[in-house]
């Protein structure tokens, strides 16, 4: 029983208990400490007390205010100017903001006195009407992304794309064994109708840097950017890409939130085209940076592009208990681009006049040059570090067997080829090699899966 109700209940029972004779008076006396739980000497005290209609109410103390209105103005002003910050925020900024206060109020010593002796909780009360007031405001700009979320539509249907544009986009992470201060990333994008890969290698992920990083890149693309798909984080769900997007006349949709499987196309470009060459170092300096994006915007693009082809499925055909998927022919996404008869001539004549003057062995030479440089500047405090395997050995170049193109797929099921393998339950680091006496291994990109 509440408050409310005992006493309620005490006023129902008190006419009837100074009325009752003393046996009568016992058996309601056993009730009402039953029912209110009240102590027996409690309950006889305020049952022979005075009648509860009659007692006095308590008188609320009340004292005068100790800061004018025109006080209340000032402290009003400051806390809209410095982006309305909570009270404790506000009073410790007030002694550093007072050199300005004074100048644009003209405050007399009294007054700046009585400013910053406001506590935290007299100004709450103070600013609560301002608040009530400005509330869609000022949490509107506190979190833009969770309310942007609802202007994004979200892709979950198969891709069933017949031009080039539609795209995958996606951040990895180059932060070794530590998420603290920055580090690099790898701005990732895929195109869904010809596999036609580009990245770009930024220093945080801050919104400006992936919407110039996406910007140099839809610039470099053989055909037009039409559609970006992404996940759900802050580098893509914000006003700034949105805003970009609609001047491009670009689609921007994304996945629901922690499903990859509805991102699988650049989850899987994620490992062949980055994890795989660059494996789970801290990249944490902008000379890091800048070495991976050297390598990214000239020979790996075109080593991957224009030389190495890739298959798509086509469908998946149920035999039985078993599942068999069927891909069309191995094609490069140069190749595909140019099937579409959709992308840029221009751009597209470059390129051909590239596949035909550059030396893919060369290229590759050149790619093992700038990834020996780019793990030299990598971070080894923070990085993992290489677990003791007997099949885990030192290249002849002193790269680690197991990252950039040497590491190899791996096939957990026998009688399968190394292309069809579950790579999900394979990928670890470091990567191990090959079951073959420690031979060497052709040196060559396998194709990845889905392309």
């Amino acid at each position: 029983m509440g408050r409310k109700g005992k006493w309620e209940y005490f006023r129902a029972i008190y006419g009837r208990y100074q009325q009752a004779d003393r046996q009568a008076k016992q058996v309601m006396l056993n009730e009402f400490c039953l029912t209110t739980g009240y102590h027996r000497k409690y309950a006889i005290r305020i049952l022979n007390g005075p009648p509860p209609e009659k007692r006095q109410a308590r008188r609320e103390r009340r004292r005068g205010l100790s800061y004018g209105h025109e006080l209340l103005s000032i402290l009003t002003s400051v806390w809209e100017a410095a982006g309305y910050p909570w009270s404790v925020r506000l009073k410790a900024l007030l002694p550093a903001w007072m050199p300005w206060i004074r100048k644009r109020f003209q405050l007399s010593p009294e007054k700046e006195r009585q400013l910053l002796s406001i506590s935290p909780r007299q100004m709450d009360r103070r600013l609560a009407a301002k608040k009530n007031q400005k509330r869609r405001r000022i949490y509107g700009r506190t979190k833009p992304g969770y309310l942007l979320k609802h202007h994004i539509p979200i892709k979950t249907d198969s891709w069933d794309v017949t031009s080039p544009g539609f795209t995958e986009v996606d951040l990895v992470s180059h932060s070794g064994n530590s998420g603290q201060g920055d580090f690099g990333y790898s701005l990732n994008i895929t195109d869904i109708q010809t596999t036609w890969t580009e990245t770009r290698a930024l220093l945080g992920k801050g919104q400006t840097a992936v919407q110039q990083a996406l910007d140099e890149i839809a610039g470099t693309l053989p055909f037009a950017l039409l559609g970006l798909d992404s996940d759900n984080g802050s580098e893509f769900i914000n006003w700034h890409l949105q805003g970009w997007c609609k001047r491009k006349n670009i689609q921007l949709t994304r996945g629901r939130p922690y499903k990859k499987d509805d991102n699988a196309h650049i989850e899987q470009k994620n490992w062949t085209h980055v994890r795989k060459l660059l494996g789970w170092e801290r990249y944490d300096t902008q000379n890091a940076v800048a070495a991976m994006n050297d390598l990214y915007r000239h020979e790996l693009r075109l080593w991957l592009n224009l030389y190495l082809p890739s298959v798509k499925l086509v469908k998946k055909v149920r035999v039985g208990s078993k599942l068999r998927r069927v891909y069309d022919a191995p094609k490069t996404p140069f190749e595909r681009v140019v099937a579409s008869k959709q992308g840029d001539a221009t751009q597209l004549g470059i390129l051909k006049e590239l596949q035909r003057s550059l030396d893919p062995f060369q290229l590759a030479k050149v790619i093992d040059k700038k990834l020996e440089r780019i793990y030299r500047l990598a971070n080894r405090r923070l990085s993992p570090k290489a677990q003791a395997h007997p099949e885990i050995s030192q290249s002849k170049s002193g790269r680690r067997k197991g990252c950039g193109k040497d590491a190899e797929w791996k096939s957990p099921k026998a009688g399968f080829s190394t292309p069809l393998g579950n790579l999900a339950q394979t990928a670890r680091f470091p990567l191990s090699h090959s079951h073959n006496n420690n031979k060497p291994s052709p040196v060559t990109y396998q194709m990845a899966r889905h392309g």
